[in-house]
């Protein structure tokens, strides 16, 4: 039994010193493991330190190096070949100029007039619009290196450093010119018709400019009259910018259908003619405002609707909101701008043959005009407005020829122009070529594609 207990003794005294050397060894193994996986910790968080460091979590830089500019910085830099350049952002406010972006975007003060000085001959600084967008890139001598200025999708203006000096232009822009053809009916006015359609108002506005001397679209329009033009529209990328000329324009009533084709030649100012070559515009437009609400017509007896007397009303109401432009009816000069009693702010136009026309009730006058100011036709003369003796915003409208006043929707003018001989012959070749465009596949709406390139020289024509 005393053997027995000795030799348990001697067991767990040989199982205790073999854990302490297993633990020992064990302690030196993971000691040993973890000091050698302390560089490889370290490099690699050195290494994620110096990669991430052109790039933090949600900060206004991007990987290309680009700021936005609504992230509140302006400048970001890119390393490029070793080179450093700064990039600056930034889009026009409203109100503002282009020196005042410069200056707000914290271009160099030194670098400033020679960005404004080469943009001088390709940017016209007048017609800049809010919502424009510049860039600029600044090379690691903070030396300007390039700037663009982009205001819509097809004005790109690019300036560049070209060896000792800078070259400026305007970029070359491939758009796709498509001819379509667009028609309706009137139910209510040919304005709600164009806007069934899906247009701007500015092409309803051309259309009806077209036979403004023919039409009254104030008076004359009747439900079930139709509308039919054949138009360019413009788009880069598929996307719409804007309209080119109407080639042709029909318009027919129960008694009577009109045609207007674009035509220009060197002898012949460009306009719209019928289909005999006589031109639509006449020496008087048919009404000052080309969509007003005739509210009194010209009338030998009419009760007058603020005194209730019975009284001659010489000329056209035509209701329209306050500050509608109102247009010159002819070319003439100013023979009288100011008040006149009852009719508050006038305007009165001397033109050709002895004839006047007269507005009244205006709230202003065109911009810069003055009595023996000369207009053309169509130049804005005022503005609608409630002046004098008025129950609300309209125009008073009236002409007068040899002293005696005229009906203004009864009067027939004569045309400017009566296309002869060669001019004549021309228009009809011209005319012939678009009739066929027109007439050609019926229930096609894109009549023609064209390929275009809108670059500098060369012009194309937008409304």
């Amino acid at each position: 039994m005393k053997n027995f207990n000795i030799f348990n003794t001697l067991a767990l005294c040989l199982f205790f010193w073999l854990s302490v050397v297993l633990v020992s060894l064990l302690s030196v193994n993971y000691s040993s493991d973890n000091a050698s996986a302390m560089p490889i910790s370290a490099n690699l968080q050195h290494q994620l330190a110096t990669e991430g460091s052109g790039s933090k979590p949600g900060s206004a830089e991007s990987v290309n190096g680009r700021i936005d500019p609504l992230a509140g910085s302006h400048a970001a830099q890119v390393d490029k070949d070793t080179k450093r350049h700064t990039e600056i952002n930034g889009v026009l406010g409203k109100g503002e100029n282009f020196a005042l972006l410069l200056k707000r975007l914290q271009v160099p003060e030194a670098m400033r007039p020679v960005i404004i000085d080469n943009f001088r001959d390709t940017l016209d600084f007048r017609m800049l619009k809010p919502g424009d967008r510049f860039s600029l890139v600044i090379d690691e001598k903070s030396e300007l290196v390039r700037a663009i200025y982009e205001s819509g999708l097809l004005n790109i203006h690019i300036l560049e450093k070209t060896g000792d000096s800078y070259l400026a232009g305007r970029q070359s822009i491939p758009i796709e010119c498509r001819t379509v053809r667009l028609s309706g009916v009137i139910d209510s006015s040919l304005f709600a018709a164009f806007g069934a359609l899906g247009e701007e108002p500015k092409l309803m506005h051309a259309y009806a400019d077209i036979f403004a001397s023919k039409i009254d679209f104030n008076t004359e329009t009747r439900k079930g009259d139709r509308f039919e033009l054949l138009v360019e529209k413009f788009y880069k990328d598929d996307v719409f910018v804007g309209y080119g000329r109407i080639l042709v324009g029909r318009y027919a009533n129960e008694k009577t259908a009109y045609n207007g084709y674009y035509y220009a030649s060197a002898q012949t100012p460009s306009g719209y003619f019928d289909d005999n070559g006589e031109a639509l515009g006449t020496w008087f437009i048919r009404s000052p405002i080309p969509f007003g609400r005739v509210t009194s017509r010209f009338s030998l007896r009419r009760k007058h609707p603020i005194d209730g007397k019975v009284r001659p009303h010489l000329g056209i109401d035509l209701a329209a909101p306050r500050g509608t432009p109102v247009m010159a009816t002819a070319e003439g000069t100013v023979d009288y701008i100011g008040r006149k009693g009852g009719f508050g702010k006038t305007v009165i136009l001397k033109h050709y043959g002895n004839y006047h026309t007269y507005y009244g009730h205006l709230s202003r006058y065109g911009k810069g005009l003055k009595k023996g100011s000369r207009v053309s036709q169509k130049d804005i003369i005022g503005y609608v407005g409630s002046t004098g003796i008025s129950t609300g915003p309209h125009l008073d409208y009236r002409i007068r020829h040899n002293n005696v006043f005229r009906n203004p929707f009864g009067i027939k003018f004569k045309a400017k122009t009566v296309l002869t001989n060669k001019d004549l012959d021309l228009f009809m070749v011209s005319r012939d070529k678009i009739a066929e465009l027109f007439n050609l596949q019926a229930n096609e709406t894109i009549l023609q594609v064209r390929q275009m390139i809108l670059a500098e020289g060369n012009t194309i024509y937008f409304l």
